[in-house]
């Protein structure tokens, strides 16, 4: 029986823990913008520069040391490769900064890139060093100026690069240098690498490649003389300059496309047959198994048909080896693999309505479908003669995770990771093992190194120190949600659900009322609703919660990892089915007892300000406030090969593309609309902006404008980010009338 003197005590103490527990709660800080952007006590422990080395067993790393080889297994030091202070020529006087680098195949040679400079978002050119292992001797690839993409040939004994529009090749054991195209010139004529729409929408910059047997290399070149020039201002002296270079718009001129192998035996060049359309993209190229066969993908203007041809190097001739078609569009991928055995393929397709691996042999006839089901496969890392399984990423088990599978040539699946969360590997060179990082939207990354079955090896970083920071914080969880509407259907009629996070004030009570910022990107097979680590962005949002507003996101029809119709219901129409959904999800907020209708405010960066200016345009009725970084406002103003995937050209689709632009619903806005751009954007160009601001001053309807200087689509360097942060954060202060602690 309890006494009434022990139910006292028993009080007391339960007081006492209560007391000690809101002590402990205030006395945990708030994040500041600071600590995000300018000492970034927040920064995660990530892996870089593991690159496997060819036994399968062992992976290099640059370390404090140097260049040091390990052991997957069991993490010990194998051999040292290079040490820092051995990264000297008789060129440099200190020792060159080893950042990044590549190993030749017999593993005797370091290529390393030094003072590099940016091109575009994705492309650099360096100065580039060989470090020849055996010999301890450091020396420069070239004297005659910086290189970009310089790549050892299969068997070590070359380096094949590109040099204003030309490709070079370099014999390391004599030095030579060897130009192999002529007419390469700035915004004209591209040998070896590609031009910004190539590079921006077809995600790579390399555009030459060694044959296996390193006797012939492929490239592209491109006559861009045609397209028409986008001009840019940087504002950096007494006189501004002017910056020019090819961009060719919806509706306009490509660059004229041809494919070459350049072969060394005979320095001749042959001229590859891709058809006589020329109004069409080559989005890759690659060598089969066979060093005299070159695959060449090759794409229609509409991108809704896709060919591969198989090209005889030696005579150019080209046959079909594989077509698709599509009522909407094709995404490219490098999900084309050619088996080691040499007769037969593999490609993934949207072909039966999701993502799918398929095996074909070298006839084009298909073999199998080897995965299958109402889930896509979302990256195929590769095959492994050796454990004749193909290892690959899906969202079978939900949309907003990842995990890793591998499936046989008959179709026998084995899932590899179960983690909660999203998982991406890195495999080893013969697949023995493979880096798994994990992370869920409240836990940071965890990474380990685990064998082929799944079975975890050893940790290699898992945010300990990080996690440890978090918990001197106010923190909240994320967690996830659904809006089902009736409205929301595809186009084969099917009702569907939308996927959203939100995040809730640390001191949330739902006895009160919220205002609610709404994060949205949107875009065609993007995500934001990942159950993901979500970096800078979530802590910003974790500031704002401390500050007592409610954060959500959702992800829209038209967005990723749901099969093709969800993907692709938004085709010929961008923006209208996602502004749709942003209502219904501020009809969704308005019934929650505990948010403030009044204050419903949306942010987007890129796709996602062209939404945040939809947002308070045509759904001027349901948001009070707008902040659109780097916004499109207009399809007619950004790349042809990107917007015509999705819309066709404006000819074709005037509607489509006129009635969701923004600029063309100025005069029902509102709210407050915050319109952020920085002016060296080479992307989603300062002209949207601009434009955007003429509607609105001749609707007389005001708002606020930052123009950042130089910047360009990332909006970064230097102060800028904390700068950036600061503006917004303050306008969602003024909007929602609340009082930063």
């Amino acid at each position: 029986m309890v006494t009434k003197a022990r139910l006292f005590k028993t009080i007391l103490f339960a007081a006492a823990l209560l007391q000690f527990s809101s002590i402990q709660s205030q006395t945990k800080k708030n994040i500041d913008l600071k600590d995000i952007w300018s000492s970034r006590v927040f920064n995660s422990e990530v892996v870089n520069g593991m690159n496997p080395v060819a036994d399968g067993r062992n992976y290099a790393v640059i370390d404090d040391e140097g260049i040091n080889v390990f052991d997957f297994e069991s993490g010990s030091l194998v051999k040292n490769i290079v040490n820092h202070k051995e990264m000297v020529s008789d060129s440099t006087k200190e020792p060159i900064k080893l950042r990044s680098y590549t190993l030749s195949s017999d593993e005797t040679k370091i290529l390393i890139p030094t003072e590099t400079e940016l091109i575009y978002r994705h492309s650099t050119r360096s100065v580039f060093y060989v470090y020849d292992i055996l010999k301890k001797a450091l020396t420069p690839l070239s004297l005659h100026g910086k290189q970009q993409l310089a790549t050892f040939s299969p068997d070590g004994s070359m380096v094949a690069f590109v040099r204003e529009n030309n490709i070079f090749i370099v014999f390391l054991e004599t030095g030579k240098e060897k130009q192999i195209t002529f007419d390469g010139k700035v915004n004209e004529i591209i040998n070896g690498t590609t031009d910004w729409v190539y590079e921006e929408e077809f995600s790579f910059t390399q555009a030459f490649f060694w044959s296996g047997d390193s006797k012939k290399i492929a490239y592209y070149r491109f006559d861009e003389s045609k397209v028409k020039e986008f001009q840019m201002t940087y504002y950096n002296d007494l006189y501004p300059e002017q910056y020019r270079f090819k961009y060719p718009k919806a509706g306009e001129d490509n660059s004229l496309l041809s494919i070459h192998i350049y072969n060394l035996s005979t320095d001749g060049t042959i001229k590859m047959d891709i058809g006589q359309e020329t109004d069409i993209y080559i989005p890759r190229i690659g060598w089969t198994q066979d060093a005299n066969l070159l695959s060449i993908q090759r794409l229609n203007r509409h991108q809704n048909h896709l060919q591969i041809l198989l090209a005889n190097a030696e005579t150019g001739f080209s046959t079909l080896l594989y077509e698709e078609k599509n009522p909407y569009y094709i995404d490219i991928t490098d999900n084309l693999s050619f088996l080691p055995d040499g007769k037969s393929f593999i490609i993934s397709s949207e072909k039966d309505g999701y993502n799918h691996i398929y095996h074909y042999d070298l006839t084009g006839k298909l073999i199998q479908q080897l995965t299958k089901g109402k889930w896509d496969v979302t990256d195929i890392y590769g095959y492994s003669s050796k454990f004749k399984k193909i290892y690959f990423q899906s969202a079978e088990v939900s949309p907003m995770d990842r995990n890793i599978y591998a499936v046989d040539l008959k179709g026998k699946k084995e899932q590899l990771i179960s983690l909660p969360g999203q998982n991406s590997a890195s495999f080893s060179s013969d697949y023995s093992y493979f880096i798994n990082t994990n992370s869920t939207i409240n836990q940071p990354y965890y990474i380990t190194i685990n064998k082929n079955t799944g079975k975890e090896v050893r940790v290699l970083k898992d945010n300990k120190i990080l996690k440890e920071t978090l918990s001197n914080y106010q923190w909240t969880d994320f967690s996830f949600f659904t809006i089902k509407d009736s409205s929301t259907k595809l186009p084969d009629g099917t009702q569907v659900h939308l996927n959203g996070w939100q995040l809730l004030p640390p001191d949330f009570d739902s006895t009160k009322q919220y205002p609610v910022l709404l994060y949205i990107y949107g875009g065609p097979g993007a995500q934001t609703v990942n159950n993901s680590w979500g970096g800078a962005n979530s802590l910003w949002f974790q500031l704002l919660a401390q500050s007592g507003i409610i954060v959500i996101s959702i992800d829209n029809r038209g967005t990723g990892a749901r099969g093709e119709l969800f993907k692709k219901m938004t085709y010929k129409e961008l923006g209208k089915y996602e502004t749709e959904d942003l209502i219904t999800t501020a009809l969704y907020l308005k019934n929650l007892n505990y948010v403030n209708a009044d204050k419903i405010g949306v942010f987007g960066w890129s796709y996602g300000g062209y939404m945040s200016s939809l947002a308070i345009t045509k759904g001027a009725d349901y948001f009070q406030y707008a902040i659109a970084v780097a916004p499109v406002t207009s399809w007619r103003y950004y790349d042809n090969i990107y917007t015509e995937r999705y819309m066709r050209t404006p000819i074709e689709n005037p509607d489509g593309y006129d009635q969701n632009s923004p600029i063309n619903h100025v005069e029902k806005m509102k709210g407050d609309y915050l319109l952020i751009h920085g002016s060296g954007d080479d992307n989603v160009h300062y002209q949207n902006t601009m434009e955007m601001i003429n509607a609105l001053v001749k609707a007389n309807k005001p708002f606020e404008l930052m123009i950042y200087p130089n910047k360009n689509h990332g909006i970064y360097g230097g102060n800028t980010r904390l700068h950036l942060y600061e503006k917004m954060t303050n306008f969602i202060k003024k909007n929602n009338l609340f009082l930063f602690r």
